[in-house]
């Protein structure tokens, strides 16, 4: 979307005299196929045969001519100033004039009279939605136009993704469930080849990575940095091919382009209903005829953007946001532009406009044979301006960031236990569309207006719940079917209860507070064994009346177990009605892809009159002081110093490795103006733009009040911080290696605030000297090295310091670095539990943002501060910041953090029955442990999708998660047989498909490209055998061929495979 103000625009215009200006259901039920679910396995990988799509369908460039591909197009966002719903039927027009029901309607009814014509859709939530109202007649209309390459899909998942704060696996699920929806609906004309990245805020090389997987040729995007864009257009290197992976080599390059008018039309030529744009007026009778002029100022308009492109062909983007609602006076327009301007051929011109398609653009790029440029960095941070850069929306609406997470974590365990009792729910249909919808880049982002956050929520909320109670039913079919139970047991299973908690992060759940005997059962969805501490809000009575707990697991073994209290802060959460004061914390094992469950049983020594676990709190005069006002939490091999006179932490203890560490929360004054002007821009949704460095949220002199738990499994310190930041320090005794950092942010200060808003800050600083280098990841997956004031592709110059080195930090940060009087280096990771926006601002520090409250719009459209509030206050968010270091010569550190990194996506999901009337020995014979698979996978692999594909199929994703220098084992290749793999099935048969699942890898070819990169071949290993003449190539050279049934995986591999079961 054009989210500007005249101020913001183009920063091209700068270069080039462009004028910067701006165009500016939820499902009620089930969507009904017209076909079968066994047709759609048929029609899945069938190619038409009387079909003319895809590049067969391209018109053909004229040799020595300016080719204009015009390519008529419309942004539907998925949700930003209006809702899903209200933007697929067009309600709420007071807020935003669009209906994307009507832009369908309209074009296709376009495309019907004229074979000429052509159009590309791009977002399957709204096509699909619109798919299933129309009548069977109109939709063999539009399977035609899509056979014939009229209609074509570019990009195909559910939504236009974010790349800043989109986590990989969310990313692939929803191009998944998209790509099949468009497979099973028309077949192998619908099967996109190109990536249409055209609003999103910066671009990741992750995303790349995962296009080139999914066996598109390329990818045009929208928005990169104003110096980056003008140093490209000045050296015509707009188009490029991005080595989007140090680990795969050749298979992960793709080939960008950037879009010279960002999505729009040229300057004056948008014929769109919603623009004001002059009409070609035709008619030689008219006072108001116009061909000449409006032919001339096009002429000029292409000629322009021409000189800064290589090859004789340029592509104009005719369209932007919800535009086609009337389609016919835009492709009415379109044709006159077409036709007066080829009529001028005869007068010696050398311009040929024709429509087009993304697709057919790059195919004409392909033929010219040329070289291009490379790049190996990504796009991030985005500025638009000296002092605009969209960092801020890496932290926007942080509890709507975390629930994501929540919704990844359900997905999964959805789609894993259904395949394993071979049903495909609605609920789990429900849950794949709104995590696909959260992935929009104006839903998780955060930069949306809250009446759509909030409807994003509860879709998420009500899918969410869906899927829980289908998993919860798959379980009790996987007990009632158990072989190592009674019978009798198999009968009760059926009617089992099964509930889930989503209230534990705040630490109430109703079945362990009410219950004195109740079982949860974890499910664990990795293909690892996973050893996860639990802990669950209980009673415990009063320093009188003290309440105790006993914990057996499957074997009817007692399980060491500790009560610690709940914090005041939290107790006194706005919305909690839990009335428990402690939480039981006890450390499980589960199964890979299985579970485990465990009996609590609750003892009362007396009746107590109240709740109130404060004796629960240690008395600082019997801790372990290091020395004097020096309080140390942890063992030997694992503890954090506290200075007790200030309450901060001073100093940690990583298996032998010391680190001075210092952690502490400050906050940003945002940045207020009335953004008429760049140096005016406000702090917003978008934009972070502080208003000067950053301020302790406590001066030197104030300390932090704290209280101390200790106890066998755990020590753990209660901070407040002040009003509004309080935290808990965790240091866990046995079975990790890492502190918890679980900070509790908010309400922040209303507009009463002398400021325009704050947005807060984690800081850990050390002693270790960085030189202004530092890490973080790419959508969680591959590692990107960073370098403050720094950007690869050009030399850059920075007017906000903080916000223009702030980047996107969705699974990890990290900083390496020589301590002080010290030859030993030393490596500091911080892993959030959702996505965020961080940096390393100088030497040995590392800092995310957790939270932002703003009272200024940052003037991109939204209209509306970001403002959150909950129960009439300001929004709390509570969060965990996950910490590891040790030597940087440990070659195993960069694994562990992976590992991490990984369990704190995937943690294990609870449900919770009644334990009521369990002797222990009928507790030994009932309990559960169950795993799926008959071994674990190797410790390098991860079993990234397992999910429902159709009768007696299911969709197989493995993964090799490790980059090939992260582990001196794990990052080695892997082999696992396939047939073998399972407890659950019996694998009949497999076959590899691309990534998407939505094509044979036997079938999938890509272009190759010619490069003037002179660097050696990056990773021997890797590189493709392509020096013949072939202009493409067969994907399935990537990978190592199959063994029959056994898959070897290399560094960052994922295949793919659809397994007859």
């Amino acid at each position: 979307m054009y989210r500007a103000t005249v101020l913001a625009a183009c920063a091209l215009a700068l270069l080039a005299n462009v004028e910067c200006r701006y165009a500016g259901d939820r499902t009620n039920h089930i969507r009904r196929a017209s076909v079968s679910s066994e047709e759609h396995q048929e029609i899945r990988h069938r190619v038409h045969k009387a079909s003319t799509c895809g590049y067969e369908s391209c018109p053909v460039p004229k040799p020595g001519m300016l080719n204009v591909h015009l390519v008529p197009h419309t942004h539907d966002d998925v949700g930003w100033l209006k809702t899903v719903d209200q933007y697929y039927y067009g309600s709420r027009n007071n807020i935003q004039k669009a209906g994307v029901q009507y832009i369908l309607d309209s074009v296709v009814s376009e495309l019907i009279k004229d074979p000429a014509k052509k159009f590309i859709y791009v977002e399957s939530a709204f096509l699909m939605k619109w798919w299933d109202e129309q009548t069977p007649e109109l939709q063999e209309q539009v399977r035609e136009l899509v056979n014939q390459g009229r209609l074509e899909i570019i990009g195909g998942a559910w939504s236009m993704n974010d790349e800043a704060v989109t986590h990989y696996q969310s990313i692939v699920d929803q191009f998944t469930w998209g790509l099949r929806r468009l497979n099973e609906t028309f077949g192998e004309c619908a099967r996109p080849r190109i990536g249409w990245q055209i609003d999103p805020f910066g671009h990741s090389r992750e995303q790349a990575s995962l296009f080139a997987q999914l066996g598109f040729d390329g990818m045009f995007l929208g928005r990169l940095d104003y110096q980056d864009k003008m140093r490209r257009l000045e050296d015509k290197e707009p188009e490029m091919l991005w080595h989007a992976s140090d680990n795969l080599g050749e298979a992960a390059d793709l080939f960008t382009g950037v879009l010279y008018n960002n999505y729009g039309p040229p300057p004056g030529f948008c014929f769109d209903i919603l623009c004001q744009d002059e009409p070609i007026i035709d008619d030689k009778r008219s006072y108001d005829y116009n061909v000449d002029k409006r032919i001339n100022e096009f002429l000029m308009a292409v000629e322009s953007q021409a000189k800064r492109f290589t090859t004789n062909n340029i592509v104009l983007t005719m369209g932007g946001d919800f535009t086609y609602m009337d389609a016919q006076m835009y492709f009415k327009n379109m044709d006159k532009l077409i036709r007066e301007t080829n009529k001028r051929q005869s007068n010696g011109s050398m311009v040929n406009a024709f429509y087009s398609t993304p697709s057919c653009y790059l195919k004409s790029l392909h033929d010219a044979d040329k070289t291009w440029t490379t790049k190996n960095d990504d796009f991030f941070p985005y500025a638009s301006d000296p002092h605009t850069y969209w960092t801020g929306y890496f932290t926007s609406r942080p509890t709507l960031k975390w629930f994501e997470r929540v919704g990844n974590n359900m997905l999964q365990v959805c789609k894993q236990l259904n395949a394993l009792v071979r049903n495909e729910p609605d609920s789990l249909e429900l849950l794949r569309e709104a995590m696909g919808v959260m992935q929009h880049h104006d839903a998780i982002t955060g930069t949306e207006k809250q009446h759509v956050a909030e409807d994003y929520a509860k879709l998420l909320h009500d899918a969410v719940s869906g899927c829980a109670e289908s998993s919860g039913d798959a379980l009790r079919k996987i007990f009632a079917n158990a072989t190592n139970v009674s019978s009798q047991y198999n009968k009760m299973a059926v009617n089992m209860e099964l509930e889930t908690c989503p209230g534990l992060n705040i630490s109430q759940c109703a079945y362990s507070e009410r219950e004195d005997s109740f079982v949860v059962t974890l499910y664990n969805p990795l293909a690892r064994t996973k050893k996860q501490f639990v802990r669950l809000p209980v009673q415990a009575g009063t320093q009188e009346a003290q309440i105790s707990y006993t914990v057996l697991d499957h074997e009817g073994k007692a399980v060491p177990s500790q009560l610690v209290p709940v914090p005041s802060f939290v107790r006194n959460l706005p919305g909690r009605t839990a009335n428990t004061t402690a939480e039981l914390i006890f450390l499980a094992e589960i199964p890979p892809v299985g579970v485990a469950s465990y009996l609590v049983n609750r003892q009362k020594t007396k009746n107590s009159e109240g709740e109130n676990a404060d004796y629960l709190y240690a008395d600082l005069k019997s801790a372990k002081y290091n020395k004097a006002d020096q309080l140390v939490i942890g063992t030997q091999d694992l503890s954090l110093t506290l200075d007790t006179k200030s309450g901060r932490v001073i100093n940690g203890s990583f298996n032998g490795t010391e680190l001075n560490l210092n952690q502490e929360f400050l906050y940003y004054r945002g940045a207020s103006g009335n953004n008429e002007v760049f140096e005016n821009r406000s702090s917003g949704a978008y934009i972070f733009r502080p208003n000067g460095t950053a301020h302790p949220i406590l001066d030197g002199k104030d300390s932090i009040k704290f209280d101390f738990v200790a106890g066998d499994l755990i020590d753990e310190v209660h901070q407040t911080w002040g009003d509004f930041v309080h935290q808990i320090i965790r240091v866990y005794k046995v079975g990790v290696d890492y502190a918890e950092f679980d900070w509790v942010v908010g309400p922040l200060p209303d507009k009463k605030d002398p400021f325009d808003g704050r947005e807060i800050i984690n800081r850990f600083t050390t002693n270790l000297k960085t030189d202004g280098h530092f890490a973080t990841d790419s959508n969680g997956r591959e590692t990107l090295h960073r370098k403050l004031n720094h950007r690869d592709t050009w030399n850059v110059s920075i007017v906000e310091q903080e916000a223009g080195n702030y980047y996107p930090i969705t699974s990890l940060l990290r900083l390496t670095g020589m301590p002080e009087n010290s030859d030993k280096g030393v490596s500091l990771a911080v892993i959030p539990d959702r996505a965020q926006g961080g940096s390393s601002l100088a030497d040995g520090q590392l800092e995310l943002m957790v939270h932002r409250r703003l009272f200024r719009d940052d003037a991109f459209g939204v209209g509306e501060a970001l403002n959150e509030t909950a129960y009439g206050e300001g929004l709390i968010a509570r969060g965990t910041h996950y910490v590891r270091a040790g030597s940087s010569e440990d070659k195993t550190a960069l694994g562990k953090e992976r590992v991490l990194a990984q369990d704190v996506l995937l943690p294990v999901i609870l449900f919770f029955s009644s334990g009521k009337n369990y002797s222990k020995e009928q507790w030994k014979q009932t309990a559960q442990k169950y795993s799926a698979l008959s071994k674990e996978l190797p410790p390098s692999l991860h079993l990234m999708t397992l999910e429902p594909w159709g009768q007696n199929k299911v969709l197989l994703r493995l993964e090799h998660f490790f980059e090939q220098d992260d582990h001196p084992e794990w990052s080695l290749p892997a082999t696992v047989d396939l047939q073998n793999l399972f407890s659950a099935f019996t694998v009949k048969s497999v076959r590899e498909t691309t990534l998407g699942g939505n094509q044979w890898l036997s079938d999938a070819e890509r272009f190759k490209w010619k490069t003037n990169d002179k660097t050696p071949k990056r990773h021997n290993k890797r590189t493709l055998d392509l020096e013949n003449d072939a202009s493409t190539y067969k994907m399935e050279k990537h990978f190592i061929p199959l063994n029959g049934t056994e898959v070897t995986l290399r560094p960052m591999e994922i295949r793919t495979f659809i397994l007859e079961i």
